[in-house]
């Protein structure tokens, strides 16, 4: 199968052009994701994410660690972005999350990255929490475009999504890859500093398919195009499961590819939290996988406990 990214056309008819120009209006009254701080960040300023003007990540390498179609045998292009709309307490990469650890670079070392990961015959450019950073990635997109660039775009990212954004990322994205953390505010809030979570996400994941659909593999199985919906089992189903997975059959389509995750382990500020302080246990993981089963929700992959 051969497969041609979206991006290039918008990039040949100046339409990406545009949307590089509207994404860096945003970001001078930053209301890139639904925090709405409406700091100038074209000078600088920071609000509840701490990122700047100036993109910084904490590493880029092909990465063999994400879902098979998105991993292959070559590897995802991964660059992993530093700071987060989020403030997840169990959050397993916090150091460069909530901490910031990473490294300040411009938008130029971002194109060379993007082409240096095609020239290793990744089968993707991995955007690891990239909300925050749009304008720029756009911005070394069309640059990178210019000199040959061509793989498929991952938007991994935690769910918390403005439709406003995303619409800018409308024919330039081909995968989606978002968490859908919770089914419930009140947890959202308790646990991630994230209000209206769950109507938020779900919106986000409703405008995410009807960009991409279902998800197109090739011949050999990897992700061309489409969406790919992450959710975390959390112990005492803090993250609310199965209404979640009832909306993705209800509302989006029981074709949609699903990672179930059951790797949960405590880490940073959930160490202390009695509620958090544990793994899943098989039964809490087997009554999600049950509810899979129901809703014929039969694509995408599962942990075995």
């Amino acid at each position: 199968m051969s497969f041609t990214p979206s991006y290039l056309k918008l990039y040949q008819d100046g339409i990406l052009a545009e949307r590089v120009k509207q994404a860096y209006r945003q970001l001078a009254n930053c209301d890139l994701c639904p925090r709405l701080c409406h700091v100038d960040r074209q000078h600088d300023e920071q609000g509840f994410c701490h990122a700047g003007l100036s993109p910084e990540i904490s590493s880029f390498n092909a990465h063999f660690g994400e879902e098979p179609a998105i991993s292959g045998s070559a590897g995802s292009g991964t660059i992993f972005f530093t700071h987060c709309n989020l403030r997840c307490v169990f959050c397993q990469n916090y150091p460069i999350s909530h901490f910031g650890n990473g490294t300040t670079i411009s938008v130029d070392e971002l194109t060379r990255i993007m082409l240096f990961l095609q020239s290793k015959k990744c089968h993707n450019v991995n955007l690891v929490t990239g909300t925050i950073y749009v304008p720029q990635i756009l911005a070394a997109l069309e640059k990178a475009i210019a000199q040959g660039f061509h793989l498929p775009l991952v938007y991994n990212c935690g769910g918390y999504e403005s439709l406003e954004t995303l619409r800018l990322l409308d024919g330039i994205i081909d995968i989606y890859l978002p968490d859908a953390k919770y089914s419930d505010n009140a947890m959202a809030k308790k646990y991630s500093q994230a209000p209206h979570y769950a109507e938020i996400n779900q919106a986000a994941l409703l405008e995410m398919y009807r960009q991409v659909g279902d998800l197109i593999l090739d011949d050999e199985g990897i992700a061309c195009r489409g969406l790919i919906i992450r959710h975390l089992v959390l112990p005492g189903n803090i993250a609310g499961s199965i209404p979640l997975l009832e909306f993705i059959a209800g509302k989006i389509s029981n074709q949609t590819y699903l990672s179930i995750m059951s790797q949960y382990t405590p880490r940073h500020l959930a160490c202390g939290i009695p509620e958090l302080n544990r793994k899943i246990t098989k039964e809490e993981y087997t009554v999600v996988l049950e509810k899979l089963k129901l809703l014929s929700l039969n694509n995408g992959w599962i942990q075995e406990k």
